[in-house]
């Protein structure tokens, strides 16, 4: 039996500032590696044991789970271009305040995120989930046991977590966020509803 943890980023600096970052990469803020320590630190607490490591190419989500795999004395995430954000396209870069006025009417709009759907050069959803089907294929095909640790990002953890539960793309951007530095985890012991192990109260896009 294969378990997939699924960590997210911490914050990183276009976080801090509003922007839109997509495939920019930009450096986790020094609040968020020390946030990614404390994670750390709680994987270790719980003695959960990761036989191999996986990263985004994009240094916020390396750096995150280089400070996992070291707290467990583990090797460093192996990096997979399959594992990148979703393209923002003409979006990246945009400040996440006028994701609506830029969007609109094409948005899904939570409590917390507004999400745009298909703005020019942007991978669009179901583009999104066909990407995070075949990142579950490769785990599948090279690990057929074992607790596999996967550091990603907020759009493309999401398809995961979709592809593997076969959900609604709509219904779990509306009804599920993930924050920054929280686990997920994928098993067949675990239901969807309680895939979400480690949370915090942060909602940056």
């Amino acid at each position: 039996m294969t378990n997939i943890y699924i960590v997210r980023h911490g914050q990183d600096q276009d976080n801090e500032h509003g922007i839109l970052n997509g495939h920019r990469n930009m450096s986790l803020t020094e609040k968020w590696i020390e946030q990614a320590k404390q994670l750390a630190q709680r994987i270790k607490e719980e003695q959960i044991h990761i036989d191999k490591a996986y990263s985004s190419p994009l240094q916020r989500a390396y750096v995150t789970g280089e400070i996992i795999t070291e707290a467990l004395q583990i090797n460093r995430p192996e990096k997979l271009d399959i594992l990148i954000e979703r393209d923002f396209g003409i979006m990246s870069g945009k400040e996440i305040k006028d994701i609506e006025k830029l969007c609109s009417p094409d948005i899904v709009k939570t409590d917390t995120i507004t999400y745009f759907l298909f703005p020019e050069g942007a991978e669009t959803f179901p583009q999104l989930l066909e990407r995070a089907n075949k990142a579950l294929e490769y785990i599948s095909q090279n690990h057929k046991e074992g607790n596999i640790l996967i550091a990603t990002h907020g759009d493309f953890w999401k398809m995961l977590y979709t592809a593997y539960y076969k959900l609604s793309w709509e219904s779990v951007l509306r009804e599920f966020h993930f924050g920054n530095s929280e686990v997920l985890l994928l098993s067949p012991d675990i239901s969807a509803e309680e895939a979400h192990l480690f949370q915090t109260q942060q909602y940056n896009h």
